[in-house]
C-alpha cells in the first residue's frame, strides 16, 4: 500500500510577499532541531500586454497541503491573482488549498443596505469556492457573520491577540477604550474587559459613504486616556473626527488601534494633522505612505506570528480554538 506523503507548501501572491516572508521566519523560529525548515515556494506571474497576468507554480504541489498568502486590498488584481493561484494549485493536483487572507477585502459589502446593490462579501466567498479553496484564514472580518457566507471552514482570527498585550505594556493611566461607532461596541467591550477599563461609545451619522456627518460620545470621557479600537482605517475621517470630539469633551489623550490600515486617499496626512497621538495598525496591509505624507504617528504591529502558529496547527491537525477568543 502506498502511503500518501503529508507535505506542506507555502506560497505568496505579490501583494503579500513581505508578510509571507515574515510568516516563514516565525515558523522557522519554532521548529525543532533536525526538522526541515519552512520555505516560501517558488512561483512567478507572467504579465500580458493588455494587463492580464498568469500565475504559475515553479515546483510540484501534487498531493500537498498548499497555503497561499494574499490580502485582497485594492486594486482588484490582488483578489484575481489569489483566485488564479488557487485554481492553478487545484489543477496541479494539490490535496488541499488554503487561502490565507490576512485582510479580507470587500467585507464591508456584507448586506443589502439599500436597493439594487450587490453583497460583495458573499460574491467573494463564492469565487473562492469556485476557484477551489478548501479553507480560508483571515483576521478581523468587518462583520463576524461573513463566516456564514462560506460553505467550508473559516479560521477567523482577532488582532486583539497582539493589541491587548501591547496596550498592557504601554501602562497608560486612566485608560478607557472607545468604539468609533455603534457597530464597534462589541469589539470595544471585549478590549475593555481584557484591559479592565471603562468603555466609551461614539455615535455617528453619515452623509454618504466615507463622509461622516456628526459624532457624539457616550460615556465618561473627561480625564481619560482613550484608545479607539476598530477593524480598519480607510479614509480616517471617522477616526479623526472622533478624536476631535473626545478631546473637546476633556480626554487627556486619544490613540487608536485598527487591524487593517487601508489608509486610502489623504488618510495618512489626515492622521498626521489630527488630535490623535498615535495610531497602531497591523501588517495585514503593507504601510506604504506616498511621497510627502507624514506617517510618523502610525506604528505597525505584526500579525505574522499569529498566522504562523495557525498555519502550523492547521497543517498538523492541532486545536486552534484558543485563537478564536477576542
Amino acid at each position: 500500500m502506498i502511503v500518501k506523503e503529508h507535505r506542506i507548501e507555502i506560497f505568496a501572491c505579490r501583494a503579500s510577499k513581505d508578510f509571507a516572508d515574515k510568516v516563514i521566519e516565525a515558523l522557522n523560529d519554532n521548529i525543532l532541531p533536525g526538522e526541515e525548515p519552512y520555505r516560501l515556494g517558488d512561483s512567478v506571474v507572467t504579465p500580458f500586454s493588455d494587463g492580464e497576468f498568469q500565475p504559475a507554480f515553479m515546483e510540484s504541489v501534487r498531493g500537498a497541503t498548499v497555503f497561499i498568502i494574499q490580502s485582497t486590498f485594492p486594486p482588484v488584481e490582488n483578489l484575481m491573482e489569489l483566485l488564479l493561484m488557487i485554481d492553478a494549485a487545484k489543477r496541479a493536483s494539490a490535496d488541499k488549498v488554503i487561502a490565507v487572507m490576512p485582510y479580507f477585502g470587500w467585507a464591508r459589502q456584507d448586506r443589502k443596505d439599500r436597493p439594487r446593490v450587490s453583497i460583495g462579501a458573499k460574491l467573494v466567498a463564492n469565487l473562492l469556492k469556485a476557484a477551489g479553496a478548501d479553507r480560508v484564514m483571515t483576521c478581523d472580518l468587518h462583520a463576524d457573520q461573513i463566516q456564514g457566507f462560506f460553505d467550508f471552514p473559516v479560521d477567523h482570527l482577532y488582532a486583539s491577540r497582539v493589541f491587548v498585550p501591547f496596550i498592557q505594556k504601554l501602562n497608560i493611566p486612566e485608560l478607557a477604550i472607545a468604539a468609533p461607532d455603534m457597530g464597534g461596541a462589541k469589539r470595544a467591550n471585549s478590549y475593555a474587559k481584557d484591559l479592565g477599563c471603562p468603555v466609551v461609545i461614539c455615535h455617528k451619522t453619515r452623509e454618504r459613504a466615507n463622509v461622516v456627518g456628526s459624532i457624539t460620545a457616550i460615556g465618561d470621557v473627561e480625564g481619560k486616556n482613550i484608545i479607539i479600537v476598530d477593524d480598519m482605517i480607510d479614509t480616517a475621517g471617522t477616526l479623526c473626527k472622533a478624536a476631535e470630539v473626545l478631546k473637546s469633551k476633556g480626554a487627556l489623550s486619544v490613540r487608536a488601534c485598527a487591524t487593517h490600515g487601508v489608509l486610502s486617499g489623504e488618510a495618512i496626512q489626515r492622521i498626521a494633522n489630527s488630535q490623535l497621538e498615535e495610531v497602531f495598525i497591523t501588517d495585514t496591509i503593507p504601510l506604504r505612505p506616498a511621497e510627502g505624507q507624514d506617517a510618523s504617528k502610525i506604528k505597525v504591529i505584526s500579525m505574522t506570528e499569529v498566522f504562523a502558529n495557525i498555519i502550523s496547527k492547521v497543517y498538523n491537525y492541532e486545536s486552534i480554538s484558543p485563537y478564536f477568543n477576542r
